[in-house]
């Protein structure tokens, strides 16, 4: 599987989902939304017993689970319209605007990617006037 770009993973991983029909949509997200939190969790889960039960890691169980990851990362991606290389794209924007010279923790709290976009009570106030 080397070599793969996120536009063919997800068309090759598509191939094992079950057929979107019209209306079924709802279904689809939960389903995805639901798994990928189930297999982050096996994920988490392995690291865990790694780090606090003393067990071996077991890199290729965990690199299985992160697979399962990537698969429903890519069909929600899927069922909700999006390509994976445009959200990678727009995920490095928001680290190079949030990180520009690299990862500080100044940086971590600043999050200059947000400071743009007024919080609920700022939209709120700004009504009020």
């Amino acid at each position: 599987m080397a070599g793969y770009t996120f536009a063919e993973y997800q068309v090759a991983a598509a191939r094992t989902a079950t057929p979107v029909v019209d209306g079924q949509d709802r279904e689809h997200l939960a389903n995805f939304a639901l798994g990928l939190t189930g297999e982050a969790g096996e994920v988490a889960d392995a690291i865990k017993k790694h780090l606090f039960h003393g067990k071996a890691l077991d890199r290729d169980h965990v690199a299985k689970e992160i697979g399962d990851v990537l698969w429903y990362v890519s069909m929600l991606a899927t069922t909700l319209g999006f390509e994976l290389d445009e959200l990678a794209e727009r995920n490095v924007a928001k680290l190079k605007a949030r990180y520009p010279d690299g990862f500080s923790e100044a940086d971590s709290e600043a999050r200059r990617d947000e400071m743009d976009v007024p919080d609920a009570a700022e939209e709120m106030a700004l009504a009020a006037d």
